[in-house]
């Protein structure tokens, strides 16, 4: 049979989908379990495969396939409507990238590769030690050289716009604000008018919490063959192949939800993975099978981390584990209001739903200024200490909790943050129609329906992948624009409910 332009595009697709993989399985081992003295050599391989995937999707050999593939498609009018549809939308999404990927300078991926891996490296040292200044010489050059692929690859929006963009396509800042403001303007008053409940100081050891977050997948339906869990200093979730679906998590001395919450959290990203189109859908390894955004992810890990978990229905279905494993609670009413302490604290991954918004509205805030040249990067921990105080009445005592508690900027990922809270606007929404159409998530969780929660978010959200973008996607599935209305009322309605 002869092979047509669809089918060896499609092929070339796949061989760098491989290569993409290999780089995540990198990733991964620099995060879990790779020895200290192998990042030197680890900044290397990840540099190589960086500099080799820019290449193939810059290549005019892969121009020439889309051209190909796109011409192909003028003489297929007879076929399916909406295959065809499918079909144009891929090559679109294909032209989109690789113009854009044609613009920037291979140097400059070269150099942005072993500057992520030399800031991840210099952030850890810094973050253990509580000092910034061992970190600020490579936050500069990253800053320098993000701002300078900014400027490569497009002049029409603002350089934090454009590095914002592969996270959440079509975000502007005029959009943020939109959603955004509405969240400070409630936030605040919300959390002065909270009676505040002292927080009960207790602790689980380690093997108890694996023990716990094991229990929690398995509850949820985790296949053991499918999805790998390990530990990381700042919990994430990869997909290293079809097949194959990764997820960290971490245990906080202190905090003894930390690691369930953070399994949850990362379940839902995999879930949302899982959920795509498979090998065997025409569009494994095209634009279509891949998720639509960073707010839709976020989403998905939300609802199970606090939609769920942090429910009363699943504390009290839950809670004859930590019963048998120690907690000091003598029902479910207080595990779970344990869970849902609402307070101002100053780690994001720790923050209850109620604060978390201002979290991320200080890193937004901080990185536009840093990316737009109106922060100078010396100067990150006196303003990150200023806003805290004035939107959560608190401020660090050192580095490590304050500007160095994450990752993000460490890896240049400039303008992923904004996904965080646009993920809680999405999560919300969804929610609502979830439960329109299948039962409250109480009712749900009482009957262990979590299959049938799964079915609808693959059906009503999973499966469009990159078919529509997530504005799009939220109008498709609640038949409304996005608003923040819909998280402000849940965070009413729970506060209420907690009294």
């Amino acid at each position: 049979m002869k092979e047509n332009a669809w089918s060896k595009l499609g092929a070339y697709l796949k061989e760098t989908q491989i290569l993409g993989s290999i780089q995540n399985t990198l990733y991964w081992d620099q995060n879990t379990a790779m020895p200290k003295k192998g990042a030197s050599w680890r900044a290397d391989q990840l540099t190589y495969l960086a500099r080799t995937l820019h290449e193939r999707s810059t290549s005019k050999k892969f121009a020439e396939l889309i051209f190909s593939a796109e011409e192909e498609l003028k003489g297929l009018e007879d076929m399916d409507k909406n295959t065809i549809k499918s079909k144009k939308k891929n090559i679109e999404l294909l032209n989109k990238e690789i113009n854009k990927q044609r613009k920037i300078d291979p140097g400059l991926v070269v150099h942005l590769a072993r500057a992520k891996s030399k800031g991840y490296e210099s952030w850890q040292q810094a973050k253990e030690e509580s000092e910034y200044s061992i970190f600020l010489p490579f936050f500069k050059e990253l800053i320098q050289l993000r701002i300078e692929e900014a400027n490569q690859i497009s002049k029409e929006q603002t350089p934090w716009e454009t590095l914002a963009q592969p996270y959440e396509p079509d975000i502007s800042k005029e959009l943020l604000s939109k959603i955004f403001n509405p969240i400070k303007d409630n936030i605040p008053m919300m959390l002065e008018n909270i009676k505040e409940v002292k927080k009960v100081e207790w602790d689980l050891n380690q093997n108890t919490q694996k023990y716990l977050s094991e229990k929690l997948l398995d509850l949820f339906g985790r296949d053991k063959n499918l999805v790998a869990v390990a530990e990381s200093p700042h919990p994430f979730s990869i997909t290293l192949g079809p097949k194959d679906f990764r997820i960290t998590t971490r245990i906080v001395k202190g905090e003894p939800f930390s690691s369930l919450l953070a399994t949850a959290h990362e379940w839902g990203h995999s879930i949302y993975e899982q959920g795509l189109p498979s090998e065997t859908h025409q569009w494994f390894a095209w634009p279509l099978g891949q998720a639509t955004s960073m707010g839709v992810h976020e989403s998905q890990s939300l609802f199970w981390e606090n939609r769920i978990v942090k429910s009363k229905a699943f504390s009290e279905s839950f809670f004859k584990y930590f019963l048998e494993n120690g907690c000091p609670f003598v029902n479910s009413d207080d595990l779970w209001k344990s869970m849902n302490v609402f307070k101002a604290g100053l780690n994001r991954v720790e923050a209850d739903e109620l604060t978390y918004g201002l979290h991320i509205l200080i890193r937004t805030e901080l990185e536009i200024e840093l990316i737009e040249g109106n922060l100078d990067p010396k100067d990150l921990p006196f303003e990150w200490n200023k806003m805290y105080k004035e939107l959560l009445g608190i401020a660090p005592p050192n580095d490590k909790v304050g500007c160095l508690q994450d990752v993000h900027w460490s890896e240049g990922a400039f303008g992923y943050f904004p996904s965080y809270l646009i993920g809680h606007l999405v999560s919300a929404q969804i929610t609502n129609k979830l439960e329109e159409d299948i039962g409250s998530i109480d009712n749900l969780i009482k009957n262990k329906s979590y299959q049938n929660i799964k079915y609808w978010l693959k059906e009503n959200v999973h499966k469009y992948g990159r078919s529509m973008n997530a504005m799009e996607l939220v109008k498709e599935v609640t038949n409304s624009e996005i608003s923040p209305k819909f998280f402000i009322s849940y965070l009413k309605n729970k506060i209420n409910s907690l009294k």
